[in-house]
């Protein structure tokens, strides 16, 4: 009997856009309202949209994500997931990006005999490779958000709070001040300004 298709779709941050993940899905038989969506790291499962997903799935289910990085970042997690998923739940699983994990192949030859042998190969695959592609991710993101920040600043993007302008008194006071006219502390309080700013 068919279940329910569900999408799962995750980025990283707010500013990160979901387009490439959205695409893929719409490409498939998922309904819009049963594409669920989180804006959150992978670091952990705690994630509101994630959760409610899982509350909704239901033996027979069929959930669709982009690429297993998707699901999380902690491959351990990401196993305990996959295995309450699948055997618990009785739900299906299909990456798109990694066509080897889809529990569906196993049930079309030779039922849960074949798909305990995929959940193996993906437990497997998963402890070997999951932990080079999160690195090589955490490695693409630094790269990324390097070039962001040096394409901004070739922009005229400053970084951080903008100066405030010198008060009118300050080169005068400063002077002063170096001259030995007046304390430091007189030259910041008479500027309106903690000493450690003046200095």
């Amino acid at each position: 009997m068919a279940g329910t298709i569900y999408g799962y779709i995750r980025v990283s941050t707010r500013e990160q856009n979901e387009d490439r993940q959205r695409l893929a899905l719409a490409a498939l038989p998922v309904p819009k309202e049963n594409i669920y969506m989180d804006k959150q790291s992978g670091k952990d499962f705690e994630r509101p949209q994630y959760r409610r997903l899982v509350r909704r799935l239901r033996r027979d289910d069929l959930l669709y994500v982009k690429s297993i990085d998707r699901l999380g970042r902690n491959y351990s997690e990401i196993l305990e997931q996959w295995r309450m998923l699948t055997k618990e739940k009785g739900v299906d699983i299909a990456v798109l990006d990694m066509p080897l994990l889809d529990t569906r192949r196993g049930k079309d030859l030779m039922g849960t005999f074949l798909s305990d042998i995929v959940l193996e190969m993906v437990n497997n695959i998963l402890i070997e490779v999951l932990g080079a592609v999160a690195e090589q991710e955490r490695k693409k993101t630094k790269q990324r958000q390097a070039e962001g920040i040096a394409a901004a600043k070739a922009r005229g993007v400053r970084f951080g709070r903008p100066p405030l302008p010198l008060p009118d008194n300050f080169h005068m006071l400063h002077q002063a001040w170096r001259g030995q006219k007046i304390t430091l502390r007189q030259a910041a309080r008479a500027c309106g300004m903690p000493t450690g700013t003046f200095y």
